[in-house]
């Protein structure tokens, strides 16, 4: 697909019919080691249909099976986990564990209430884990913000909660 695209811009570009400047950006992997940009999501519209919003102008012609396809197939996966990445920002096994994950947890809470974060008790050790990020570069973009609260914090790759996709700017 990538050589037929280059291969169409150069023709293009060979008969003067485009220049270079109009054609589009390549970027880099979803999942790079350098933090991309991460759009934030409309809260407003979690959890509604946009087609119920758009203006009467514009009018969505598609059969009711598609749409209930659609909806079967959303409330089928709400409860489903993923493969990502999480920031953790606690992880210790000693006695004042207990409280000290929970003051880093309503600690985070306090200045980030948009993202999600887990307290979660295992083999011993309090974990304080944040964020549902699907690719390694929004989960460092997250982690490069809290390193100076958070100077222990660190990124793993776990199962998290479907996260709400981004929209494209």
């Amino acid at each position: 697909m990538m050589k037929k695209l280059l291969l169409l811009a150069a023709l293009l570009l060979g008969c003067g019919a485009v220049k270079a400047q109009d054609l589009p950006v390549t970027t880099s992997p979803a999942d790079t080691l350098a933090p991309l940009n991460v759009y934030t999501v409309d809260s407003t519209l979690v959890g509604r249909s946009i087609f119920n919003l758009l203006p009467d102008q514009v009018k969505v012609h598609q059969s009711d099976a598609i749409r209930g396809a659609v909806l079967r197939r959303v409330s089928a996966n709400e409860d489903k986990s993923v493969s990502g990445y999480r920031v953790r920002i606690f992880f210790d096994n000693k006695q004042t564990s207990r409280t000290d994950s929970e003051a880093a947890l309503i600690r985070f809470r306090s200045s980030y209430p948009d993202i999600p974060a887990y307290r979660n008790f295992s083999n011993s050790f309090f974990r304080v884990t944040v964020g549902d990020f699907r690719t390694k570069s929004e989960a460092l973009r997250l982690l490069s913000k809290i390193k100076y609260e958070f100077p222990a914090a660190f990124l793993v790759h776990e199962s998290i909660n479907y996260p709400a996709v981004n929209p494209v700017q």
